[in-house]
């Protein structure tokens, strides 16, 4: 399969972490965007992780669009410079418009609303409301203690394998965004496993 990607959706941290290579690779993903002429849509940050990846993609020529709460407008001082800022109520329109406007979606380094913005996308891939990749890019095996703990949750019982393939993870932007164009979503009908005795 040679999947069209539009756009991708980053989620990111505000802040910018304490190792200089999580800021190299918010710019390095802003780079490899805008070369391939593939849009970004982001949650409207000029700080942190978010802001150097929107500021190296416009840098580059790309387009970015951002998507931010009213009341976060000012607490997370949204960017003046953007190619499309789409201002909205609440965090739930938030994470909606975002995954209607994007073709993929990666997580980079960050807190607590990086985890929930992609494990919700996450979530709605498992359970069939849209097929896009997901991925996380994995700088500096930021995601490793994450990702044994997917693995962690098949051994268990609680995920099934063929939604633990669902999560796409490299090391680079160049690689991640190949394996996303290549990405054949694995066709699924359930994704509760019932057992005898329960």
């Amino acid at each position: 399969m040679n999947r069209e990607l539009k756009r991708i959706c980053v989620y990111l941290g505000s802040n910018p972490g304490n190792n200089p290579a999580y800021v190299a690779a918010a710019e390095a993903l802003g780079r490899e965007l805008a070369e391939r002429s593939i849009g970004l849509v982001y949650g409207g940050s000029s700080t942190g992780l978010m802001g150097r990846l929107a500021d190296t993609c416009l840098a580059e020529g790309g387009e970015v669009v951002g998507v931010i709460p009213e009341r976060l407008v000012e607490k997370e001082i949204a960017h003046p410079g953007l190619t499309e800022s789409r201002v909205v109520r609440t965090m739930h329109e938030r994470k909606q418009l975002m995954a209607d406007l994007s073709d993929a979606f990666i997580a980079l380094p960050g807190g607590l609303g990086t985890l929930d913005e992609f494990f919700e996308v996450l979530t709605w891939n498992q359970i069939g409301y849209h097929a896009k990749p997901c991925g996380l890019l994995d700088v500096n095996g930021y995601y490793g203690f994450l990702a044994e703990h997917l693995d962690r949750m098949v051994a268990e019982g609680f995920l099934m394998p063929v939604h633990r393939s669902m999560v796409l993870t490299s090391p680079t932007p160049g690689e991640l965004i190949n394996r996303f164009v290549e990405y054949d979503p694995p066709v699924v009908d359930k994704w509760i496993e019932m057992k005898k005795g329960l």
